[in-house]
């Protein structure tokens, strides 16, 4: 894991430890990618970790009056998928940030950490590329603004500086004239890598008898080594009406535009395909008006605070020191305070089992996948394993222990019960507080909603049946999640 890790309090404070530590370290938001390639040892180059998750004024999107759509460094997907300013003039981003991951990644994992992993199946890169966004990176030496387009070298390389931090993204708003989508295809319906994704953005002009496309926009994720343009269809739909046959043949042409390779998720000609189908879809459905997609009117975010609520301000910066000698990670869990030592090179979900003794926090694949070990960190459901211990200090976390009220379950665990929800029980604590949370934000949850908010947490006993039937029984206004 690393040996170093800093909680930065400000922009200027990370710049400085950036500048101390150079290469050797990253600077993390949610951490989702990060901590897994340090779990993996495939990143031993980097050994410091400087967390800004907690510095004030970071986690806006604002709208400036020239147009310009503006996201900070601590924008996370979940703030952005529910963001009324996103989803009215930024729809395809709004639609990408919902396919990413599940709930609790959603929760952690930012748009600009999205962008800086550079893998060409991200999500967020390929509308913002359609967007003709530009990022700005900051440094001691001062400050540039580049086009994303220029952003990236290829696959996980982009042009950043080791001092350099990614402090904002913007993007035109969509005008009145314009509509947008976008459509990723997955070999699942979450917590999914991308076999081909693609927005679209058309402006339409008039015409005679009818309206024509004046303007196209498409971009193409996962098959090239970069997210690239098909700039052949946009050229050919500028002027054209969005008919079956100019749809057809702008959506052969994107997939002309693509060079994909084989790999475990899709062969190149299948890939090519389906740039084929999915820019045809977008195509039809932006032409009908029907660009809304998949996406919920009001999602479920498992976040019963702020979309993005990233808990208290720290009013001095936690660090470990690299002669080995830290300071206390002190905590609240469960209501009760803690000052724990000795667990600043682990994850949460480490330091809850090892030192607090709290083993009802299951370790199933340490990779944010399973979500066997969810817990609620101020207020948001994560995946624990990604998740640094040092990010506990200050903060207030629940864990399936701290469900339980006066000696009585939680109403939702009373329910697993009566609806048989549990077999292995492996999965269950994570299952739990998935419900827990839900049930926080949405008392009396549709089936729908129910399913959503199980979309990061796998169980090959009970087929999910069971628990979704538990999740719209436990219904109870006096219950302590249900009032927290």
């Amino acid at each position: 894991m690393w040996r170093n890790y800093h909680a930065a309090i400000s922009i200027e404070h990370a710049l400085q430890l950036l500048e101390q530590h150079g290469s050797r370290a990253r600077v993390i938001a949610g951490g989702t990618d990060i901590l897994i390639e340090l779990e993996r040892k495939i990143r031993p180059d980097v050994d410091t970790l400087i967390d800004i998750s907690r510095v004030p004024g970071l986690d806006g999107i604002a709208l400036d009056g020239k147009g310009m759509l503006r996201l900070g460094p601590l924008v996370t997907h979940n703030r952005c998928a529910a963001s009324a300013i996103i989803r009215e003039q930024a729809l395809p981003l709004a639609h990408a940030c919902w396919e990413v991951g599940a709930p609790q990644i959603r929760n952690r994992g930012t748009v600009v950490g999205n962008l800086i992993t550079a893998s060409p199946a991200n999500d967020t890169i390929t509308p913002l590329m359609a967007m003709d966004a530009a990022v700005t990176l900051r440094s001691a030496d001062g400050e540039r603004v580049l086009p994303l387009s220029q952003f990236y070298r290829g696959v996980r390389s982009t042009v950043m500086r080791p001092n350099e931090l990614l402090t904002e993204i913007a993007f035109p708003a969509l005008q009145a004239d314009e509509r947008g989508m976008f459509i990723k295809l997955g070999l699942r319906r979450a917590q999914a890598i991308a076999v081909v994704n693609v927005a679209v953005i058309i402006r339409v002009g008039p015409g005679e008898p009818e309206a024509v496309c004046s303007r196209a926009r498409i971009a193409l994720g996962a098959v090239a080594p970069r997210i690239i343009r098909a700039t052949e269809a946009e050229q050919f739909l500028r002027g054209e009406p969005l008919h079956a046959g100019e749809v057809e043949r702008a959506a052969r042409l994107a997939a002309q535009a693509a060079r994909p390779i084989d790999d475990v998720r899709g062969s190149a000609g299948y890939r090519r395909e389906m740039v084929r189908v999915l820019t045809g879809r977008a195509l039809r459905a932006i032409g009908t008006g029907e660009n809304q997609g998949e996406l919920p009117d009001n999602p479920v975010l498992l976040c019963a605070n702020a979309p993005d609520h990233p808990g208290p301000p720290l009013h001095a910066a936690w660090a470990d020191g690299e002669n080995g000698s830290a300071a206390p990670i002190a905590t609240t869990v469960n209501g009760d305070t803690h000052s724990v030592r000795g667990a600043e090179r682990k994850s949460l979900l480490r330091m809850l089992r090892e030192d607090l003794g709290l083993i009802g926090t299951k370790e199933g694949c340490n990779e944010g996948e399973c979500g066997a070990c969810t817990v609620h960190l101020d207020g948001a459901a994560v995946m624990s394993c990604l998740v640094p211990a040092p990010r506990a200090h200050g903060a207030d976390i629940l864990t399936v222990e701290g469900l339980a009220c006066d000696g009585k379950l939680h109403p939702l665990q009373q329910a697993f019960i009566k609806a048989g929800a549990v077999q292995c029980g492996y999965c269950t604590p994570g299952l739990l507080m998935a419900g827990a949370k839900l049930l926080q934000e949405r008392p009396q949850p549709t089936l729908r909603e129910a399913q959503q908010a199980i979309t990061g947490n796998l169980c090959r006993c009970t087929g999910y049946y069971k628990v979704l039937d538990a999740l719209q029984q436990s219904y109870a206004p006096g219950s302590k999640v249900a009032n927290a």
